[in-house]
This record gives structure tokens, sequence and C-alpha cells, in this order.
């Protein structure tokens, strides 16, 4: 396993990530397609077994029954101080008022409750899911700051979100003296590559850590465009992501079969290679619900790509519709 500073930070984490979105109660929450916590662990195990450190979960995946599992599997496997966890707080989590957003009570409510969920007094990475218009941005700002300075998060960072949102919040930051934003969890991969264009480029200027969700476009890149799976039939996100642009990424599609045959090596190996080659990346969040998922992850940072490879796997892209906010 390769290892890598967070952004700027001192912190040092694998450059996989094991994002824990498919570990919870499929009777909870919105993904009918997630894994009970007996079928879970072994592919939390798995990833501490492959040198993995770096863990990301949420309070709103399968209304916070993810984190349960994480924390318990991790708790059983591993030392505290030997894993990196992350999870997010904005998603609605009991019904009517003050039940989501960042409001100073959610998020206040929110990190106790997840530390509780996790089993843990604190985590590495504390981040906002999205960004929340009904809250002064301030007010957000001012409530992660305390919760750092309490020791309940070590530090924090954000996703998806506008460049000019994250330059604002990163702005206000410096300003009042607040604990800054070191991540920026965004939506990155062969298929979507919005990111680019003014995301990225002030990740780098700042010195933030880009840890991209969806790194395999939910695993379209790496099967036939027309192969489809349990998931792929359950989940509205992809639907809603992948469709208007159909005929330019199905032509990404077969350019990741092409390169992954010259190289010899699966097609979900080539299409991490592509964003593990990206300067701003720290470490691409990849799910894992077949033991398969995180050995080619794995192997995906032996393989390297030529400037020929990446020039065939990005010539088919077409501009996209802001997708994942």
């Amino acid at each position: 396993m390769d290892y890598r500073r967070l952004g700027t930070t001192g912190l040092e984490v694998s450059r996989i990530c094991l994002g824990c979105m498919s570990y919870g109660d499929a009777k909870r929450g919105n993904h009918e397609w997630t894994l009970d916590e007996a079928t879970s662990r072994p592919f939390i195990q798995q990833a501490l077994e492959a040198g993995i450190n770096f863990f990301d979960t949420a309070n709103v995946y399968s209304e916070g029954t993810s984190e349960e599992i994480v924390g318990r599997a991790l708790k059983d496997f591993a030392r505290r101080d030997e894993v990196v966890i992350a999870t997010k707080v904005h998603g609605r989590m009991r019904p009517g008022p003050n039940g989501a957003g960042l409001s100073r009570r959610a998020i206040l409510a929110e990190i106790d409750n997840s530390l509780k969920r996790l089993g843990t007094d604190y985590v590495d990475l504390y981040q906002i899911h999205r960004w929340d218009p009904a809250v002064p941005i301030e007010e957000t700002l001012e409530a992660l700051n305390d919760v750092v300075r309490a020791g309940k998060a070590r530090y924090i960072g954000a996703s998806s979100m506008f460049a000019w949102q994250f330059a604002k919040a990163l702005y206000l930051q410096k300003a009042n003296g607040w604990a800054r934003f070191v991540t920026m969890q965004d939506h990155l991969n062969l298929m979507y590559r919005e990111e680019e264009r003014e995301m990225l480029p002030l990740c780098a200027s700042e010195g933030i850590g880009v840890i991209p969700w969806s790194p395999l476009a939910r695993g379209k890149l790496t099967r036939d465009w027309a192969e489809t799976s349990t998931r792929g039939e359950t989940d509205n996100v992809l639907s809603k992501m992948y469709t208007a642009t159909e005929a330019a990424d199905r032509k990404v599609v077969e350019a990741v079969a092409a390169v992954a045959g010259r190289l010899g090596v699966p097609r979900a190996q080539v299409a991490l290679a592509w964003v593990l080659q990206k300067a701003e990346v720290s470490a691409p969040i990849v799910g894992a619900t077949r033991a398969a998922h995180l050995s080619d992850a794995v192997a995906a940072l032996g393989v390297t790509l030529s400037a020929e490879d990446v020039a065939e796997l990005e010539a088919p892209y077409v501009p996209h519709e802001v997708a994942g906010f």
C-alpha cells in the first residue's frame, strides 16, 4: 500500500479509501442493495489487511447503521490510532424541523450521534455532505470550528459544491481564524470530469486534498455498457447521473476496455489508475461488495498509464450537466 499526506496536513492516509455506503441495514434508508453486518465485516478486514487505513462513511448512510457496522468492525480488527475514520453530516436523520442540514444545532447534535454510533471519542475527518442554502455559511463554519476545538474531529472537509462556494468558505475560515477545510470529496471519474474546470485547480492552489467519490462511475466503467447489476437496477442516483450523455459515455467505457485489454489488466484498475494519476487526488473512495473490488483497487496503484493511454481514455469525453450536488 502507498500512503500520502492528506492535502497539506500532516495526516497520512492510504491512497485507497474504503467507502462504506455499501454497508448497512437494507431496510433502513434509500439503498436496498446494502450488505448486512455479517456480510460487511470481511470487506473491512480485507481492507485493513491490504494496508488501507482510511474509511469513509456518513450519518445518513442506512440511517446510521453504516456508522455502527464500521465502528464495531474497526474496533474489533484494528487499534483506533491505526485508522483514519471519516464521516459526514447534512442528510435527513429524522422527520420534522431540525432533522437535517447544517445549522449549528444539527452539527453539534449529529457529531455526538455519529461518535456514539462509531464507538469513538473523535473522528479524524468530519465533512459537510453537501452545501446547505438554507443556513448562513458562517453559522455552519463556526459550528464546525467548535467541533474541532472540542476535540471531536481532528480535521474538517467538504463535498460536492460549486467552486465559488468552496472558495467563499475557505476565505471566511481564514478571515475568522476558524478551522479550515482540508479536503474536498467530489464527483470525479472518466465519465464525469466537470471538476477539472474549476474545483481541481482551486484545490491545487489552496493545498486541499481531493478524495473523489464514485471513481468508477458506480461500476459503469468496469463492465460492458449493457451489463447491469442489482445496484445498477435499484440505484436511483445512477439513473440521474449517467443517462443524458449516454452515447459519449458508452465510448468512454469502450476506451477503458481497449486500454485494459492492451495492458492486460481489469478495467477497474485502468479507471482507478486514471484518477490516481491526477496530482490533486489524495485517495479515491472505492466501495467494495466483492473481494475483487478491493484487490483491483489496490492493484491499480501499480498500473502506470502512458500519455497515449490517458489521451485515448479522455478523447471521447463531452461536457456534462452538473451532477451529484
